[in-house]
């Protein structure tokens, strides 16, 4: 299948499956236990009958849900998702302030575990009963089996009492803001520990995935072809051997996206990141339904962009998928 008819058929699955998900949270959120009206009764220092019947009236919670569901979708079809009942300004915008940090923290945590995952595992399948093939494997595991929040609240206590080098909380630094390069190197610093937090389960992962498809490329036929040939030991592992083994790095990231960006809910509540990850936190506590279902439309958005990006990529590195043959 050619590489244009193969990403259009895959960005209409994409919207397909995009209205099913809209659907179903708003179903899942409208059905789920508490009442927004109360919550912001609550907040008001309590409120009379007639103050939640009208607040019931301004958003839209005294009609069927079914009317609410057709309203709901013919605005998000022409880019309305909503006025926040917290935040009190349109859940459009807040989504937008609030994106480019969580972008900003995923991908240089999934960028740093690619990195170091794959880097740790390609040298470690080169000795794999060496020390340091151990040493991999013994991090590897206590780097998978330790909790997020766990992680990210040890870095939290080591950084912000023990050794005071970076700073444990924000995006930037508010006492003293900067500006320019110095704001830039200030975020900089802000984003290591989150960063770092949310990378080290992947790091684990990538490198134990990398050791082994490496372990087994390099013991496959068409290497010891290259061998024999003569290649220089670092061509036949950085070009034959390692694009075999990022084909399955590769799909696992696109596919993992979503387990990274449920981990970022946990790292920026941990350190304060004003990121999307807390705005869901605090639409939970405050039942504020159109911010939730908007900011898990644009999580299910990024999940599948992810997903249809790792796809053409794997096609891109594996010519066999290009060429039908197997």
């Amino acid at each position: 299948m050619a590489f244009a008819t193969h990403l259009a058929r895959q960005i209409v699955n994409a919207i397909a499956l995009l209205i099913a998900v809209l659907v179903l949270n708003f179903c899942l959120i409208h059905l789920a236990p508490g009442d927004p009206v109360q919550v912001i009764a609550g907040e008001m220092g309590g409120a009379s009958a007639e103050v939640v019947a009208a607040l019931r009236a301004k958003y839209g919670l005294d009609q069927s849900l079914m009317q609410q569901l057709s309203i709901y979708l013919g605005n998000v079809a022409v880019g309305d998702f909503g006025y926040s009942y917290y935040f009190n300004q349109p859940v459009l915008g807040l989504i937008l302030q609030r994106l480019p940090a969580t972008l900003y923290l995923t991908l240089c945590a999934l960028s740093a575990a690619l990195a170091i995952g794959t880097l740790l595992g390609v040298v470690s399948a080169r000795r794999p009963n060496g020390l340091f093939s151990h040493a991999v494997t013994v991090v590897s595991l206590a780097g998978y089996a330790a909790p997020i929040f766990w992680t990210g609240l040890l870095l939290l206590l080591l950084f912000g009492s023990v050794w005071p080098i970076l700073p444990v909380v924000g995006m930037a630094d508010v006492v003293n803001p900067k500006h320019g390069f110095a704001y830039v190197l200030d975020v900089g610093r802000h984003l290591v520990l989150p960063s770092l937090t949310l990378a080290l389960v992947f790091i684990a992962q990538y490198s134990r995935l990398a050791r082994v498809n490496m372990i087994e490329a390099l013991s496959a036929d068409y290497v010891r072809t290259a061998r024999a040939k003569g290649l220089p030991e670092w061509l036949v592992v950085g070009k034959h051997a390692l694009r075999n083994t990022l084909i399955p790095i590769v799909t696992v990231a696109g596919h993992q996206f979503g387990n990274l960006f449920a981990g970022a809910v946990l790292v920026e509540t941990v350190f304060s990141w004003p990121g999307m990850g807390r705005l869901v936190f605090d639409s939970i506590l405050r039942r504020d339904y159109p911010t939730l279902m908007a900011v898990l439309f644009f999580s299910a958005l990024m999940v599948m962009t992810a997903n249809i990006v790792t796809d053409m990529i794997y096609r891109l590195v594996d010519p066999r998928i290009r060429t039908g043959r197997r």
